[in-house]
């Protein structure tokens, strides 16, 4: 009787190409979906009260914005004020942002589920600011 090893028969190399290849795919579209694709977009209107360079190895530049409030009715309360905190990428876009500190601005924004930590510490990136007259 003849004893035959089946491991022996396997086809190690393809069944490793294969996985090696599955594995990649599947990080791949990990990063994509939750670091390249956008989740939403669209504009925020309000007087930018900050915009700063924060950092001390990975320089990003983060603002605020004053989106107005929402006044109480009840007497001798104050008024609350939406603060919308956003991260810029782009030099062009921080210089533009620079000149616009306290002006009612127009920004645009692209949303992400994660950001890395160069490109800033909220999810919200501006890649648009156009000053409201």
């Amino acid at each position: 009787m003849k004893i035959t090893n089946p491991v022996a028969n396997f086809k190690w190399k393809r069944f490793l190409g294969w996985t090696s290849l599955i594995v990649v795919l599947v990080f791949g579209g990990y990063l994509f979906f939750n670091y390249g694709a956008v989740y939403s977009d669209g504009y925020r209107d309000g007087t930018l009260i900050k915009f700063s360079r924060k950092g001390y190895v990975f320089k990003t530049y983060e603002g605020e914005l004053n989106q107005g409030g929402i006044a109480n009715p009840a007497p001798g309360t104050a008024m609350v004020n939406q603060i919308w905190h956003f991260s810029v990428k782009e030099k062009a876009v921080a210089d533009k942002l620079d000149t616009l500190g306290g002006k009612v601005v127009r920004l645009h924004y692209k949303q992400y589920n994660k950001m890395f930590f160069w490109e800033g510490e909220t999810h919200y990136l501006v890649d648009d600011a156009v000053e409201v007259k």
